[in-house]
């Protein structure tokens, strides 16, 4: 790779270390976006090992300073949320723009990166599929345990179906290898069924 998209991670991961939210890892407290991007780069390279700059700049931005903008600070309704989801997608794209240009990167290798970023044609273009594979995939290896505690089974089967709905048949493929708790498996498979 490019030093820009060395020098790109970088300030990607300077952004998301300054995150006051932990998350334990292996035993480690690390800042909760920096432990998530990481993630999302390991699953990506995983998942796909031929992903473009664009393509693993867009992971690895996908939440960059997340914690900027609180679900709390809107109203608890599907509305909010689609608001919430949307100021942050407009703040994910705007911090990873101004880091690309920072560090040399061309409009259109920026808005490309935004646009993949942005999820709005996955189902159309190759690399926003990829990205949501990985966002779905990191979604049920890291933190699908934890929202299982936190749900009824309604919700859950609901949420496992959205999700899978937005994934790939590769995608589909590479969840069934997953660790999951006896519990979460059986829940999926019933979603599934």
């Amino acid at each position: 790779m490019s030093a820009k998209f060395e020098q790109a991670i970088a300030l990607i991961d300077e952004k998301n270390a300054q995150d006051l939210n932990r998350e334990i890892s292996n035993g480690e407290s690390m800042p909760k976006e920096l432990l998530y991007s990481q993630r999302m780069t390991d699953c990506l390279l995983n998942y796909m090992p031929t992903a473009s700059e664009s393509l693993q700049i867009a992971a690895r931005a996908q939440h960059i300073c997340r914690w900027e903008i609180p679900r709390n600070e809107y109203p608890m309704t599907k509305a909010g949320y689609m608001n919430w989801r949307n100021d942050l997608k407009k703040l994910h794209g705007n911090i990873a723009g101004d880091i690309m240009k920072s560090v040399g990167y061309d409009d259109e290798f920026i808005e490309r990166v935004q646009f993949l970023m942005s999820k709005k044609s996955f189902k159309k273009d190759p690399d926003s599929q990829t990205l949501e594979d990985v966002v779905c995939l990191v979604f049920l290896q890291y933190y699908f345990e934890d929202f299982a505690t936190k749900h009824d089974e309604e919700k859950l089967i609901d949420i496992v179906q959205k999700t899978w709905n937005k994934m790939s048949d590769a995608a589909h493929k590479k969840a069934m290898t997953l660790n999951y708790s006896e519990s979460s498996f059986k829940l999926i498979q019933k979603a599934l069924s």
